[in-house]
């Protein structure tokens, strides 16, 4: 769940993605001819409800003994993965040929006025199928009367809706398709490198061998059930001399019939290995990575064009403006006055009047100032280094769960970063009640985190969904934040109020100087509706993919683009927001502390804006569904609320140090 927001950079040597890399921590596994290949399922997701469901929530075939939890981390269970055993035997190079798996009853058929049963309503909800071979995903293969489409995300669909009947068709059929390469160091050995499965829907006119209990009731099943088959196609027919594979001709030829998702239904696959000596193991999820070349890199190139502009224009107007008329203050400010100016007191004029005034703590709430700095010095840190991790290959979702327990980890680990910013800001506005500080930033956010943590989760266990975590994760959560992130923090503002106050070039008057009426342009609305736009822009392009990728299941891994989008980020909010306090200050107002914070920050705004936008795409239609997104989404862009609102404060300070340092005060 919390890694629905999470960001992923890396750096610029990986440009077109992972070619070709072994990542650490996982090691290949060499099958022997015959050796037994475990199918494993996981969660069944869709991007109508958003909700993932347990694979086995559904009546489907369960192994014999019941299925079995793989072990998971804190990663995969916080992310809502619940990967479990399945009844598919799989062996290395052997073909099967229309295996028989078991015999389910569906429940009640579809009726006016009648609920229908669940998987009925699964595949209404256009719930998928996430199957697992060798730790990769199950690419999904899709065929009718003249071409074939292969995708490799979200997984394959639990069945479909009849577009004439408009009836729900469950897939009891599936090709489960693997290819494997050849290991040079391993004779009669080989490595599964792609795992694709192609899912039909086949009516079975069957009677059960003897030993099936014809009084199953919905939701029950007995595992590797035998049928007689009465309608066989030609790969389910043993009287053929000859067994080929289940093809799409076979299924849809004349006087066959899909099964309806009711009653008893039998559950067949074919297994089909094919060797595939271009592909290595090392560059098998490169696939996946690049979803297929489904977007091309011409897309993300013509988003960094258009970042760079944006960065170039602010850039050159900054140039135009502030190099310009700081020059010639500098020039006016320094020089010295003739006796006709000092008679007229025309010496100071402009951002020069409030000298004794600019580095006067702010008027509203300093302490949340300083908390708000804090806690975006935090995520900021947490983000750089997920940087540099990502670039490392440890996140790849290959690793599952390991970019959200790295992305936790490392914040709970700033939490010490958090606490030094928040006391070095709050010693320079003279605050005194030091401990409440500490222990805003302490519980302020990860608190706010936590609470809507807790709502998702209520929410998750409403609806039934893998996403509501078990109590032990709660605890383990709770450990994290009060055994490691709090001490740090403490310990972090320890050592900042230890150190000096952060010094200042100029003096501050005890009496505050009176602010002039200020043009409604330098007003906060106008501010944060420019203050954000300009960086929004140069980032939305990518936003749409990485939204993709935490709603829609899809891969993102161009992290290349993704890191130089991000400086650009940076850089803009710190331009934009520099050209705003200069502006602000040439008008005799000194309020810069909390401008620069919102005006920076207001790119989070857009965010949150935008996902509105983005959430017609989801086909959502139930209110589950818009508590989850917007919840996550708006705990997300509070966050780059935060850690852009910081970036435009400590961007602002240095300026206001530097120019104010510059000239002479009398």
């Amino acid at each position: 769940m919390l890694g629905r927001n999470a960001v992923a950079l890396s750096l610029a040597s990986l440009l077109q993605g992972a070619q070709g890399f072994y990542l650490p921590g996982v090691n290949p596994y060499s099958f022997a001819e015959g050796e037994a290949v475990k199918l494993k399922v996981n969660k069944m997701t869709s991007q109508k409800t958003l909700l993932p469901v347990d694979y086995y929530r559904l009546p489907f075939c369960q192994p014999e003994g019941g299925p079995k939890m793989d072990h998971e981390n804190l990663g995969e269970f916080l992310a809502g993965d619940r990967i479990e055993s399945s009844p598919y035997r799989l062996n290395m190079k052997v073909d099967m040929f229309c295996e028989q798996l078991c015999i389910t009853n569906l429940g009640r058929g579809e009726q006016k006025g009648v609920s229908p049963n669940k998987m009925v309503r699964a595949i209404r909800k256009n719930y998928h199928n996430n199957w697992i071979v060798d730790n990769i995903p199950a690419a999904s293969k899709v065929e009718d009367d003249s071409t074939v489409t292969t995708r490799y995300w979200q997984g394959f669909p639990v069945g479909f809706i009849a577009t004439d009947t408009k009836k729900a068709y469950v897939h009891n059929h599936v090709n489960i398709e693997i290819q494997y390469h050849a290991v040079e160091t391993e004779p009669n050995k080989a490595r599964i490198v792609r795992f694709t499965v192609e899912p039909f829907s086949i009516k079975h006119d069957f009677e059960a061998s003897a030993d099936d209990d014809d009084d199953a009731t919905e939701g029950t099943d007995k595992p590797f059930k035998v049928a007689d088959i009465q309608n066989p196609i030609e790969s389910c027919n043993p009287k053929l001399p000859s067994k080929e594979h289940t093809r799409y001709e076979m299924v849809y030829a004349r006087g066959r019939e899909p099964q309806p998702a009711s009653g008893r239904v039998l559950f067949t696959y074919d297994v089909i290995w094919t060797e595939n000596k271009e592909l290595h193991w090392a560059s098998r999820w490169d696939v996946y990575l690049s979803m297929d070349n489904a977007i091309p890199a011409k897309v993300h190139w013509l988003s960094i064009a258009n970042s760079l502009v944006i960065v170039i224009v602010l850039s050159a107007m900054i140039a135009a403006i502030l190099v310009r008329n700081l020059r010639r203050d500098f020039s006016r400010y320094n020089r010295l006055a003739t006796d006709e100016e000092k008679a007229e007191d025309l010496e100071e004029f402009g951002w020069k009047l409030v000298h004794a005034d600019v580095f006067r703590p702010p008027s509203f709430s300093p302490l949340l100032l300083a908390v708000c700095c804090g806690t975006g010095a935090q995520l900021l840190c947490m983000a750089v280094l997920t940087i540099v991790f990502s670039a490392m290959g440890f996140l790849s979702p290959a690793n599952r769960g390991a970019l959200i327990m790295a992305q936790l980890l490392l914040y709970v680990l700033m939490g010490s970063v958090a606490g030094y910013v928040t006391a070095r800001f709050y010693k320079t506005f003279k605050g005194k009640s030091w401990q409440k500080a500490t222990a805003a930033v302490a519980f302020g956010f990860p608190g706010m985190a936590f609470a809507m943590f807790i709502i998702m989760n209520i929410v998750a266990l409403s609806q039934g969904s893998s996403d509501a975590v078990p109590a032990t994760t709660m605890v383990v959560l709770l450990v994290l934040w009060f055994g490691i992130s709090l001490p740090l923090v403490f310990f972090g503002a320890y050592f900042g109020y230890k150190q000096d106050a952060i010094e200042f070039p100029v003096n501050t008057s005890s009496i505050p100087r009176q602010i002039p009426d200020q043009p409604w342009f330098m007003g906060i609305p106008f501010t944060l509706l420019v203050g954000g736009i300009l960086p929004f822009g140069a980032c939305f392009v990518e936003l749409y993919f990485i939204l993709a990728s935490v709603w829609m299941d899809q891969y993102y891994y161009v992290f290349a683009f993704l890191f130089l989008v991000f400086a650009i980020l940076i850089i803009t909010c710190a331009e934009i927001t520099v050209l705003f306090c200069y502006f602000q200050l040439c008008g005799e107002n000194y309020h810069w502390w909390w401008r620069s914070f919102t005006t920076a920050g207001s790119t989070g705004l857009y965010v949150f804006l935008y996902s509105f936008v983005y959430f017609k795409q989801l086909e959502a239609n139930q209110l589950a569904t818009y508590v989850l997104y917007f919840g996550y989404m708006g705990m997300a862009s509070f966050a780059l609320f935060l850690m852009t609102g910081f970036v435009g404060v400590t961007t602002c300070l240095v300026f206001n140090k530097t120019i104010f340092g510059s000239i002479k005060i009398d």
